[in-house]
């Protein structure tokens, strides 16, 4: 089975970057691209554009962007933390941001890790791929969310 990464990115030069580095370093990982908060959220719940996804559509991690659109990311993560559904979703933050400010009010709102976005592309592909190979590889769902 694929696993369905949830990419949150607004900037398309951060999203193309960050969709080449998963795709060479995840191939098999299907991975969905929503431009703000608010599409965000409604492909998260099945609202929205999104109404009626499919239930195997359900992210096995989500990379969520602090700046963004209509809804910023601290306001998607409260969101997802707030509703059963998605509570125990993981999310990590991939943002640009080192502001100590934003890395403690991700934390607090309930975000699984925080990830700079370098500006090396290599660099930029190792922490991804560390990223990735933990949460897609490493850690374990549970069965309900994954089936």
């Amino acid at each position: 089975m694929n696993k369905i990464v949830l990419l949150v990115e607004d900037n398309p030069d951060d999203e193309e970057l960050t969709m080449r580095a998963l795709s060479k370093h995840l191939p098999n990982a299907m991975v969905i691209n929503t431009y703000d908060g608010v599409e965000a959220l409604e492909f998260i719940f099945g609202t929205g554009e999104h109404d009626g996804r499919s239930r195997t559509a359900t992210p096995h991690l989500i990379l969520l962007d602090l700046k963004l659109p209509r809804l910023s990311g601290l306001e998607v993560l409260r969101r997802i933390r707030k509703d059963d559904r998605s509570s125990a979703l993981p999310v990590v933050v991939l943002t640009s941001s080192n502001q100590e400010q934003d890395i403690m009010e991700a934390y607090c709102c309930g975000a699984n890790g925080y990830v700079r976005k370098k500006l090396d592309y290599q660099e930029f592909c190792r922490d991804l791929s560390q990223v990735m190979s933990y949460w897609l590889n490493l850690n374990q769902l549970p069965k309900a969310w994954v089936d």
